[in-house]
């Protein structure tokens, strides 16, 4: 099951880079990233971020390394990696 929604995590973030525009047009542009990534394109820069985020985190779930990565870059918060 946990490889069935990965690929359609992988299929959204695949969605999300290549139909940037009709995401724009339909959500319409993000605040934030229009004044810090660009006046011009940084709400298409975020929608393309997200998706490669997406593709990536989702390909690190399937592999089994996202726990790991998790755990090494956060478990010292918590008292779990000494």
């Amino acid at each position: 099951m946990m490889y069935f929604f990965g690929v359609l995590v992988i299929l959204l973030g695949v969605v999300l880079v290549i139909k940037t525009e009709w995401f724009l047009q339909n959500f319409g542009a993000i605040d934030w990233a229009e004044q810090h990534l660009g006046t011009s394109g940084g709400s298409r820069l975020m929608y393309k971020l997200i998706g490669i985020i997406f593709i990536v985190l989702s390909m690190m779930g399937m592999t089994g390394m996202l726990g790991t990565v998790i755990l090494n870059t956060f478990g010292r918060l918590f008292g779990l990696n000494k």
